[in-house]
């Protein structure tokens, strides 16, 4: 059974639990601008918690596909002030969504108590300041860069690849002091891969238990999703509660959403009838 610790906090992932997503950016793919505000941003938190997030994802910079870069300063603006809303308010985990060391830096200071990098701390000073923090990570496997990472993805094998990525990730952060015990991964769906490549990864996500770590999905309301239904961002619910149930059922321990209510009710579902066997 995995266990997140981070300070005096600790919390069991032996059933899954969901990771409400705040965006406070004003061109996230789904819900850009929404809650850019610090007002809505904060009345999106209280929402998410009071539907069940056990963490809050908290992220100033956009990496959807063809995302621009943000500035360390502009990117503290948005993030720190949040973070410290939530750490005064709600009891729940708050992870910070960013790649850069100055803003795991500041946001832990603030309250945090996870870092998510989908650049998995390849950004210069990125590997040593989290082991320095002494917080939970989460490394997530992305093919390129955001502004250009949609453009021609390949792969020989893409379950393979991803998988060797993040052993070689979390060697990585062996090397540097950081503790198994407090990493996680996450695949990176729709991070460089095709949509063929997205649902061989969602058909045989279990295979990535071999890595012997927490695994973190985040397919809500994503292309793979859209591209497929053709539907738009905001009419992808009943597929992103497909693909929360598939990764729940293949190991998935933190399930990264916009729509905490619905994916807690499958969820449920799930953990009853897994109960009964």
């Amino acid at each position: 059974m995995f266990e997140l610790i981070a300070a005096n906090k600790r919390l069991s992932l032996a059933s899954p639990l969901v990771m409400g997503i705040v965006n406070v950016t004003p061109d996230s793919f789904s819900d850009g601008g929404d809650y850019a505000a610090f007002d809505a941003a904060c009345r999106h938190v209280d929402l998410l918690v009071s539907q069940g997030a056990a963490f809050i994802d908290i992220g100033g910079e956009s990496t959807r596909p063809g995302a621009a870069e943000v500035s360390l300063a502009e990117e503290l603006e948005r993030v720190i002030p949040l973070v410290e809303y939530v750490a005064a308010h709600h009891p729940v985990w708050i992870s910070v969504d960013t790649s850069k060391p100055e803003v795991m830096a500041a946001a832990v200071a603030a309250g945090a108590h996870m870092i998510n990098d989908v650049r998995a701390l390849q950004q210069p000073g990125a590997l040593a300041m989290a082991a320095e923090l002494g917080v939970p990570v989460c490394l997530m496997h992305m093919q390129g860069q955001p502004d250009s990472m949609q453009q021609a993805p390949e792969y020989l094998d893409v379950v393979t690849e991803v998988k060797a990525f993040l052993s070689e990730r979390v060697q990585a952060c062996l090397d540097a002091g950081i503790q198994r015990s407090q990493l996680v991964i996450d695949p990176g769906f729709g991070f460089g891969k095709s949509l063929a490549h997205n649902y061989e990864l969602l058909a045989r996500l279990g295979e990535f238990a071999v890595l012997g770590l927490p695994l973190l999905v985040g397919l809500s309301r994503k292309s793979m999703l859209g591209n497929l239904l053709h539907r738009p961002t905001k009419e992808r619910l009943a597929g992103s509660l497909a693909g929360a149930m598939l990764a729940a059922q293949q190991g998935a321990h933190i399930i990264r959403v916009h729509d905490v209510a619905e994916t807690q009710d499958v969820l449920k579902v799930l953990q009853t009838v897994r109960n009964i066997k």
